[in-house]
């Protein structure tokens, strides 16, 4: 058993409770509510710049050249690709680029992101890696839940499409096979990285509370 399927174990109420939160259910069938995919959207929109920052940083952390190569690619694809469908889904539903850019964080957003940051900058590239899988994990497992919940195309099925994609597969098989190595080349790492992924897959949950709810802040 690999280090990843090992934290996998440790998260699994943690991913149960992703499957059946309402959003995840919600969306799956097409009913979600407009306003909270909208909330998403601007939410995970930036989200992504951090997220984007966190891979960079890790990059120059790692210690040979494929892994800088492969951590620094995906901070490019993150900002070149994946930002480019979230501002496609926001003309969608009516915000524009500009809109989104101005967008400020609600309460779990920024957590998230404040904790993915200083991580970066503070921990171990094992501890990075730990850090950031479960958002790869989480959505490939969460789409597929979806994609089996789904009875027919709907508004939301380019969703579903983006995270079930062959492309977005091999991107989190990369990243799983990056937490085992390090899991198997730094074991006094091990209880930092499992810490560092049990703090984000608990922060994946709660994000989707957040957009159902329409979470800002109340002052």
């Amino acid at each position: 058993m690999g280090f990843s399927d090992r934290l996998l174990d440790a998260g699994s109420d943690i991913w149960d409770a992703q499957k059946e939160h309402p959003f995840v259910v919600e969306l799956a069938e097409g009913s979600l509510d407009e306003a909270a995919f909208r909330h998403w959207v601007k939410q995970d929109y930036r989200y992504l710049l951090d997220y984007a920052r966190v891979f960079a940083l890790a990059g120059a952390k790692a210690d040979d050249e494929e892994t800088t190569r492969r951590l620094t690619g995906t901070a490019h694809a993150t900002l070149a690709d994946e930002m480019d469908l979230h501002r496609s889904f926001a003309a969608d539903y009516g915000l524009s680029s500009a809109e989104l850019e101005i967008v400020e964080k609600a309460p779990t957003c920024a957590a998230y992101t404040d904790f993915l940051v200083r991580t970066a900058h503070e921990g171990s590239i094992a501890e990075v890696a730990a850090a950031v899988y479960p958002c790869g994990q989480g959505y490939l497992d969460v789409a597929d839940h979806m994609a089996d919940l789904a009875s027919g195309d709907h508004r939301y099925t380019p969703f579903i499409e983006k995270y079930t994609s062959d492309e977005f597969r091999e991107t989190v098989g990369w990243m799983r096979d990056l937490v085992d190595r390090y899991g198997e080349a730094y074991p006094g790492e091990r209880d930092a990285m499992r810490a560092a992924f049990l703090r984000s897959a608990r922060l994946e949950h709660a994000f989707w509370e957040m957009c159902y709810t329409e979470e800002e802040w109340e002052v």
